[in-house]
C-alpha cells in the first residue's frame, strides 16, 4: 500500500514537472516568436508602393513622410499612424494604406482638387473644404472667392449660380465677394466690377446683360473704360468710369 502511494506521488509530481516544462517551453517559444515578428530586420516592410493621381505631390514626398520615423515591422506597423503622416502633406486630402504579405506597404493617395482661391491665401477643393497649400502651384485662372470664414459653401454656391448665368452671355468671373451681410460683388475677367447687393441677384444680372451693349457704346464714344456697374437699384444701373489707358 505504501509503495503504491509513493508511486502515485512520483507520477503526480512527474506530471507537474512535465506540465511546468511544457508551459515554460511554450512561453519561451511565444517570446521568441514575438521577437521575430516585431523585429524590423526579421519581417521588414521592404517594399513601398505609392499610387493615385498625383499632380501636386511627388511620390518621393509621400515616401519621406512615411519614413521620417520608423515604420515598424510588417506586424507592428500602425496603419492609422502611417496614414496620418501622409495626410499632413499640404496637397493630400485622403490616404488609404494596407499591408500586403509578406513585406509590402501599399499607399493610395487622393489629392485636393482646387476649384477656387479662398480669401487670398488658401484654396477650396472639390468638396468645398478649405485647405492651405502653395497657391502659386495652382492654376492662375482659378476664381478668387472672398467671404466669411463660416460661409465657404454659401460663397461657392453663389459663385456657381452667378457664373452659370453670366457665362451663357460670354462673361467670366475673375472674383466674387460675399460680405458679412451676404451682399454680392463680382469682378469680371475684363476688370469690370458689378455690385449686385443682397436681393434679386439673378434679376440684376439679367438687367446688366440687357444694358451692357448700351454701356459699351457709351464707353467707345467717351474713350473711357467701365470701372463699376452698380445694380443695387429697382431699375437701371449706375456706371463709374476710369480713364482709358493710352497705348504707347
Amino acid at each position: 500500500m505504501a509503495a503504491e502511494q509513493r508511486l502515485r506521488s512520483v507520477n503526480f509530481w512527474s506530471g507537474v514537472v512535465v506540465l511546468c516544462l511544457t508551459i515554460a517551453g511554450a512561453l519561451v517559444g511565444i517570446y521568441q516568436l514575438n521577437e521575430v515578428l516585431t523585429d524590423e530586420q526579421q519581417v521588414p516592410l521592404a517594399e513601398l508602393s505609392v499610387q493615385g493621381e498625383l499632380h501636386y505631390t511627388a511620390s518621393e514626398e509621400v515616401r519621406q513622410a512615411l519614413t521620417a520615423e520608423p515604420l515598424g515591422s510588417f506586424f507592428t506597423a500602425d496603419v492609422d499612424d502611417l496614414r496620418r503622416r501622409v495626410e499632413q502633406l499640404p496637397w493630400v486630402q485622403k490616404v488609404s494604406i494596407r499591408k500586403v504579405w509578406p513585406d509590402k506597404l501599399s499607399v493610395y493617395v487622393t489629392e485636393h482638387k482646387p476649384v477656387a482661391m479662398w480669401n487670398g491665401d488658401r484654396l477650396i477643393n472639390q468638396h468645398q473644404e478649405v485647405f492651405r497649400a502653395d497657391i502659386t502651384r495652382a492654376d492662375s485662372s482659378l476664381p478668387q472667392l472672398f467671404g466669411p470664414e463660416n460661409a465657404v459653401k454659401e460663397t461657392w454656391e453663389e459663385f456657381n449660380r452667378v457664373q452659370q448665368m453670366l457665362e451663357v452671355n460670354g462673361f467670366q468671373i475673375r472674383a466674387l465677394r460675399l460680405t458679412e451681410r451676404f451682399a454680392v460683388n463680382v469682378v469680371l475677367a475684363q476688370g469690370i466690377e458689378i455690385k449686385l447687393g443682397r436681393e434679386a441677384t439673378l434679376e440684376r444680372i439679367k438687367r446688366f446683360i440687357d444694358v451692357f451693349p448700351s454701356i459699351v457704346e457709351h464707353e467707345k464714344s467717351k474713350n473711357n473704360e467701365i470701372d463699376t456697374v452698380d445694380l443695387r437699384y429697382d431699375t437701371g444701373a449706375a456706371v463709374a468710369w476710369r480713364e482709358a489707358k493710352s497705348e504707347s
